[in-house]
Parts: C-alpha cells; sequence; structure tokens
C-alpha cells in the first residue's frame, strides 16, 4: 500500500513540476539564459587571463633569446681574447638560459593550445546564448498568442456571451411577425364568414 502511494505521491509530484514548468517557462529560460551568461564571462575571463600569460612568456622568451644571443657574443670575444674562464662561465649561463628557454617554450605551446580551445568554447557558447535568446523572443511570442488564444476560446467555447447574443438573435428572427399573422387571422375570418 506504501509503494502503491509511493508512487502517487511521485506521479503528483512530476505533474505538479510539469505545471510549474510550464508557468513559468519563460521566467526559467530567461534564468538560464542569465546563467549561460555569467558561465561565458568566466570563461572569457580565463580566456583574457591565459592570453596575458601567453604574452608575458612571450616577453621572457624574447628576453632569453636576445640574452643568449649577448652571453654567446661574449664568450666568443672571450675566446677571441684567451679568456676561457669568462668563456666557460658564459657558456654555462647560456645552458641554463636555453633550458629555461625550452621549458618557457614547451609552457607557451600549452597556452598556445589551452588558448585555442578556450577561444572555440567561448566562440562556440556566445552563438548559443544568441541562438537562446532568439529562441526566448520565440516562446515568448508563442506564449503570449497561446494566451490570447485562450481568452478566446473562453469566449468562443461555452456560454460565452457571444453565443448568447448569437441565440438572443436567433429567438427575435425566428419569432412570428405580428403582422403577418394578423393577415393570416383576417384570412381565416374571411373564409368563416362565407362572404367569399
Amino acid at each position: 500500500m506504501f509503494g502503491t502511494l509511493k508512487t502517487l505521491f511521485t506521479g503528483a509530484n512530476a505533474r505538479a513540476e510539469e505545471q510549474l514548468r510550464d508557468t513559468f517557462s519563460i521566467e526559467l529560460i530567461d534564468q538560464k539564459i542569465r546563467e549561460s551568461e555569467g558561465s561565458l564571462k568566466a570563461a572569457r575571463l580565463t580566456l583574457a587571463s591565459l592570453i596575458q600569460r601567453q604574452r608575458a612568456e612571450n616577453r621572457q622568451i624574447e628576453t632569453l633569446e636576445a640574452r643568449i644571443k649577448d652571453l654567446l657574443s661574449r664568450a666568443k670575444q672571450a675566446l677571441d681574447g684567451d679568456r676561457e674562464d669568462l668563456a666557460q662561465t658564459a657558456a654555462q649561463a647560456v645552458a641554463e638560459m636555453e633550458n629555461e628557454l625550452t621549458l618557457r617554450r614547451q609552457t607557451l605551446d600549452s597556452l598556445d593550445r589551452r588558448i585555442l580551445q578556450l577561444r572555440q568554447s567561448v566562440a562556440t557558447a556566445s552563438r548559443r546564448i544568441i541562438d537562446l535568446k532568439q529562441g526566448a523572443m520565440t516562446a515568448r511570442a508563442t506564449k503570449r498568442e497561446q494566451t490570447m488564444q485562450r481568452r478566446l476560446n473562453k469566449h468562443l467555447g461555452g456560454d460565452s456571451p457571444m453565443e448568447e447574443a448569437e441565440a438572443l438573435i436567433s429567438r427575435v428572427l425566428e419569432q412570428d411577425d405580428p403582422f403577418e399573422q394578423g393577415e393570416i387571422l383576417r384570412e381565416i375570418d374571411g373564409e368563416l364568414g362565407h362572404a367569399n
């Protein structure tokens, strides 16, 4: 018995939820669009942050490349001047910078991939939100039309004022004409009077 009652309550709740969703469908659509716009805004901020990091990495890479080029030229000058100790120090610094440069390039490649993916996601989400907004406008127009149609159906169906007016017109038109009725009575009286 409890299982049956539980099933009945579940069914009643489902119907009530559907009715509530139908009643407030436009408000729910608007709220979901606002939530989607919030998510899109967060994604755009994340994208901006990634692009900022990408630009910073590019600047760091350019700086490292310039420093490596400068150190290599100094190392060459040190070798030309028979200063092997300076050349060796410069070579070690260049090796460390090239390791850092390799890591920064890997980071930049990773950022490039993430930025590309996020750009595509943001573009897709933006298009979907535009579609949702257009759909919401269509839904509002449809909802207004359905509301007006329901109101019109109330007047067209049942004991509406239109039907009452039609019934009264029919009744008036179907009533006997008193003038014609008087003429018929005179004819009958004339026939009964044997005047003809």
